[in-house]
């Protein structure tokens, strides 16, 4: 099982380190060193992204095998090159005024972040607005959580109460707005507006991607859910997700692969900057983000293949709120240097928590931790 779901991200491991070995003889930084760079940014990724894995999987179960697929290979293809070699390249490009061909340039050229100029300097200026959209999507996606009903309480008092709160219509909107007019105004003052308009530009992005996927997610199971065959699965929160006949296809599986992967891009923001600290050549910045990006998307179907989501209850609910932190530590780094370690330790907290008071759950109830495991029995 664990050589099926983790093969092609063997394969890619491999030859992301054979492609670090040939570019760093053929360079400046030597075929031991590049190969070092590539495997520390590899578990940097990982470390920072696992919550990511988590979320990730909650959504993958209601796709298709197909577009679990396209996921893996298309996705991937997005994932390390659109975010991590191209994105950041458009990015300067955009806000330093300067041509794609000169960005390019640039980068190859390498550089401290300190030094003004160079391609991490110009990059590191990008922040606030990364830092701005990628947080407020995340914070939208984390208040969608803690305002929806949940089957499952992990933090009981503090998510009932949320909970309750929630029945206040637009009250996600509300309140991320009110938080980006505070973090505009206070932890922003020499990028005020840019701050304001990205982060405006993530929670548009939330609300288009998230309502498209769910208008024609419905539209689609009215047209081809059969309720005779549907009865037999699941609800997503309650065991293993739902049965063949209610996963997502079309449209609706398209519009939850967009919403997949501008997750994915929000998750890859604090990487790519934190990648700077190790390492100004983007080139190994894209190699060993992009090897560590196919595990995390191994992790997810592995999570979806073992139904690990129904086995351990609280587990989405840590990921959600390790999302939360993430967004909060990606709005306050707009003017506060975090790094990334706490990012990624934080983030670990939370999913090792849900996880122990998953295991004591059930413990307490052996009977569902049961009927979660073998969905057939609960009938």
């Amino acid at each position: 099982m664990i050589l099926k779901t983790y093969r092609w991200s063997f394969v890619v491991t491999a030859l992301g380190l054979v492609l670090a070995a040939w570019y760093g003889t053929s360079g400046d930084l030597g075929l031991l060193q590049a190969v070092f760079l590539v495997l520390i940014l590899s578990v940097l990724e990982i470390s920072l992204s696992f919550d990511n894995a988590v979320v990730n999987a909650t959504i993958l179960e209601r796709m298709s095998h197909f577009w679990r697929k396209i996921f893996l290979s298309v996705g991937i293809i997005i994932a390390v090159f659109g975010m991590r070699l191209v994105f950041p390249i458009v990015l300067v490009s955009v806000t330093a005024g300067l041509g794609p061909v000169e960005v390019v340039q640039l980068a190859l050229q390498g550089g401290d972040p300190e030094t003004p100029g160079t391609y991490g300097y110009e990059l590191n200026e990008a922040h606030p607005t990364i830092a701005s959209f990628g947080g407020m999507f995340l914070l939208m996606l984390f208040l969608n959580f803690i305002f929806g009903e949940k089957e499952h309480h992990w933090l009981g008092p503090i998510e009932r109460a949320l909970e309750k709160v929630g029945k206040l219509e637009y009250v996600q909107v509300i309140v991320a707005g009110a938080v980006l007019l505070v973090v505009a105004e206070t932890f922003a003052t020499d990028h005020g507006r840019t701050v304001l308009a990205s982060g405006l530009a993530g929670i548009v992005t939330y609300l288009l991607v998230n309502g498209l996927g769910e208008l024609f997610n419905v539209e689609d199971h009215v047209e081809h859910d059969d309720p005779a065959t549907t009865s037999a699965g699941t609800t997503a929160s309650g065991t293993n997700g739902p049965s063949d006949a209610a996963l997502a296809t079309g449209k609706a599986a398209f519009f939850l692969f967009l919403y997949l992967e501008v997750l994915d891009a929000s998750f890859s923001f604090d990487g790519v900057i934190g990648a700077f600290a190790i390492t100004s050549d983007p080139v190994i910045i894209a190699i060993g983000l992009g090897v560590g990006a196919m595990y995390i998307r191994s992790m997810t179907v592995h999570l979806v293949d073992e139904g690990t989501l129904a086995q351990y209850p609280y587990l989405e609910n840590g990921a959600l709120w390790a999302i939360g932190a993430l967004a909060t530590i990606l709005l306050l780094s707009i003017e506060i240097h975090i790094p990334e370690v706490v990012t990624g330790l934080i983030g670990l907290a939370f999913i090792v928590a849900s996880l122990i008071s998953s295991i004591r759950y059930n413990r307490a109830h052996p009977e569902q931790a049961h009927i979660q495991q073998h969905p057939a029995h609960a009938s």
